[in-house]
């Protein structure tokens, strides 16, 4: 529908049912301009969540091989 912002860096969408969504505009493609019908995908990457996963349980299991237990104290 049209870009906001100071530098005009916010892009808002209006779908076929007047639903409003603000996105950055960098995240449109350079010659995308106000006014213009875009369309966007938004997909599930099972894959990259699964090595989100596999990092943060490895971070969670090195911290707890250096965590001497016991209360903290203050």
């Amino acid at each position: 529908d049209r870009f906001e912002g100071r530098d005009k860096e916010i892009a808002v969408l209006v779908d076929d049912e007047g639903v409003t969504v603000n996105i950055p505009r960098a995240l449109l493609p350079d010659e995308v301009g106000a006014g213009e019908v875009v369309t966007i995908t938004i997909a599930r990457d099972a894959e990259a969540t699964a090595q989100v996963a596999a990092e943060a349980e490895q971070l969670a299991a090195e911290l707890k091989a250096t965590d001497p237990g016991g209360d903290i104290a203050l």
